[in-house]
């Protein structure tokens, strides 16, 4: 008997390879699939089902980015892009989680601006890109307005409908306990909308990437987004690949890393035990 328990239960040293695959599993089976489409596409390419001319293929872009990361030719763009992502970004959680915080737990501040709300939340924001171009120009802080236009409002939606989840019972109770507004606030409300805040913030952060590109489409001479558009121009279609691929693998390591903050959150999720 004893032999079959020890037989039946795994060592440690047999357990952590394992548990290091369950930990990453979504990670894993995500590069998986990535291998996969890749491999799809290489493999219509060479049989001729799908124009390289207007696709290229996998093999080429590898080599392309290999020269033009060599050569420091992509760089320079990346890091325009990412200063412009990177500082939109922070102006619009910088504004959208106080204002969201505010309109969430001060009602009638809510019940004042709450037409406003979806009126601004439904304009299409690229609309307002060549407005911003007339009014701050072409440089970078046309590029920022542009990506803050585009991302706030999700932040402070999201901020705004996770101070307004609070159950009316843990109100109750904190109340009952003789609890300040501000520790309410603090102890209650603030844990709850966390999660949401994070929603939030990974919505944000894909939406401020359109930003970048949409700003640098239309009047950019660096960046990624013009990397793309100019080798557009020029029918280069490898170096447009490129350009998507490094925003698509951008988007998905900081999506990845909001992600497993925000899993560490869930237990504070109403709803969620």
């Amino acid at each position: 008997m004893a032999t079959l328990t020890k037989a039946a239960v795994p060592s440690q040293e047999e357990a952590r390879p394992r548990f290091a695959f369950l930990r990453n599993e979504r990670v894993l089976y995500g590069l998986l699939g990535f291998v996969v489409l890749l491999g799809a596409w290489e493999a219509a390419s060479r049989l001729g089902l799908i124009k390289t001319s207007l696709m290229s293929s996998p093999s080429r872009v590898v080599e392309i980015a290999i020269d033009a990361f060599g050569s420091g030719e992509i760089w320079p763009h990346m890091w325009i892009s990412f200063q412009e992502w990177l500082f939109g970004f922070a102006i619009s959680l910088a504004i959208g989680i106080p204002i969201g915080l505010a309109l969430g737990w001060f009602r009638k501040a809510e019940a004042l601006f709450g037409m406003l709300i979806p009126a601004f939340y439904s304009t299409p924001k690229v609309a307002l890109a060549p407005l911003v171009i007339l009014v701050a120009g072409i440089g970078f802080e046309a590029k920022v307005v542009t990506v803050v236009l585009l991302t706030v409002m999700a932040v402070m939606v999201n901020t705004m409908m996770g101070v307004m989840a609070v159950d009316k019972r843990h109100y109750d109770i904190a109340r009952s306990f003789g609890a300040s507004r501000w520790l309410t606030f603090r102890a209650v409300a603030l844990p709850t909308a966390i999660p949401f805040i994070l929603t939030g913030i990974r919505i944000g952060m894909g939406r401020a990437l359109v930003g970048v590109v949409v700003a640098e489409f239309l009047s950019s001479t660096m960046g990624i987004g013009f990397y793309i558009t100019f080798s557009g121009a020029v029918a280069d279609t490898t170096r447009v690949m490129l350009g998507i691929l490094i925003l698509g693998i951008f988007g998905v390591i900081v999506g990845e890393l909001i992600r497993r903050v925000d899993k560490r959150f869930d237990a504070w999720r109403p709803g969620i035990h």
